[in-house]
């Protein structure tokens, strides 16, 4: 495909469902200011509840295979927050925020980040979203107007000033991630400067005040890796809350394939065919982002196939 070629309807269609954008459970947003259905619910002894800290979570591992280990109410303290994450064949999910909790001894903490791609697509969308819930309550405990303290309110979905009466609610960063391609349908990797050598992936950036993604798209990967694009197609999202992004993801076309990095967010990028690119692979001297990320799924859709899980690179958890 040459650089101006419209893509085909092959090339538009969507990744389908990724690692941390899947769900069962029913969010049941109505119930959220119903005190009473809410502390009926908690005292049903069905009410399963998932312990939440700074992206981790218990989880037992069976034949190598993560499940989220879910405790009754009465297990929980009364003295920690709790959320209300949803319904599903009328048994309630709430997460509790804290670490507080006693586990047996096969059950672990474990990182989002991690067993994300693994766990069922029950446990993925309670995980995900008792972790985005977990980090925007610690990142956000004051008013923002005032400086006083809040308190939950909302089943966990807001947090409210008792001084003024202002109402918070969870932060979502917008962000694009993108594969570009080349008119010999190259694709373009880049390596962040705080990586190590040899790790590669697709090129990612916040969405600023005044701008759509598709221009987002443009602008990052012409300030990052100096390439111009042109047509860009939308293929999935994905929430990843390490704190709070959204991550749009695309494939785009370049219409300029030289390359000048910046230097100071990517120190290295290079465009790749397929052949190239699985050589590189192979031979350990490329590393590509784990199945978790939706740059993974994005690089796959590329090449045509899943890709061996030895050629991911480590999973970074910063501490």
């Amino acid at each position: 495909m040459s650089a101006t070629t419209e893509p085909s309807g092959a090339d538009r269609a969507l990744l389908g469902a990724l690692a941390l954008s899947r769900g069962t459970v029913d969010k049941a947003a109505h119930r959220r200011q119903d005190d009473s259905w809410l502390q009926q619910k908690w005292a049903d002894e069905r009410t399963r509840v998932l312990a939440v800290n700074n992206s981790r979570a218990p989880a037992r591992f069976v034949e190598g295979v993560p499940r989220l280990y879910l405790v009754s109410p009465m297990d929980v303290s009364s003295e920690v927050s709790r959320v209300f994450l949803g319904l599903e064949d009328g048994v309630a999910y709430f997460a509790v925020l804290t670490e507080l909790l006693d586990l047996p001894a096969d059950v672990e903490w474990a990182d989002l980040r991690v067993v994300g791609a693994q766990l069922d697509d029950r446990d993925a969308g309670l995980m995900v979203t008792a972790v985005g819930l977990d980090h925007w309550h610690r990142a956000h405990p004051m008013c923002s107007r005032c400086g006083t303290a809040t308190d939950l309110a909302s089943a966990g979905w807001v947090r409210r000033c008792p001084h003024d009466g202002s109402e918070h609610y969870p932060r979502t960063d917008p962000a694009v991630i993108v594969l570009v391609r080349d008119e010999d349908d190259r694709a373009l990797l880049g390596r962040q400067t705080r990586w190590e050598k040899g790790w590669f992936s697709t090129l990612a950036g916040f969405v600023e005040p005044g701008e759509s993604a598709e221009d987002a798209v443009r602008r990052e990967v012409e300030e990052e890796s100096g390439v111009r694009v042109g047509e860009v197609v939308f293929l999935g999202s994905q929430p990843w809350p390490f704190p709070s992004s959204l991550m749009f993801g695309y494939h785009a076309w370049a219409t300029d394939s030289s390359i000048e990095v910046d230097g100071t967010e990517i120190e290295e990028a290079r465009w790749f065919s397929r052949d190239e690119l699985a050589a590189a692979c192979r031979d350990g001297s490329v590393s590509l982002p784990p199945a978790v990320s939706i740059a993974r799924r994005l690089i796959e859709r590329w090449y045509g196939d899943d890709l061996p899980g030895d050629w991911s690179r480590p999973i970074q958890i910063p501490r």
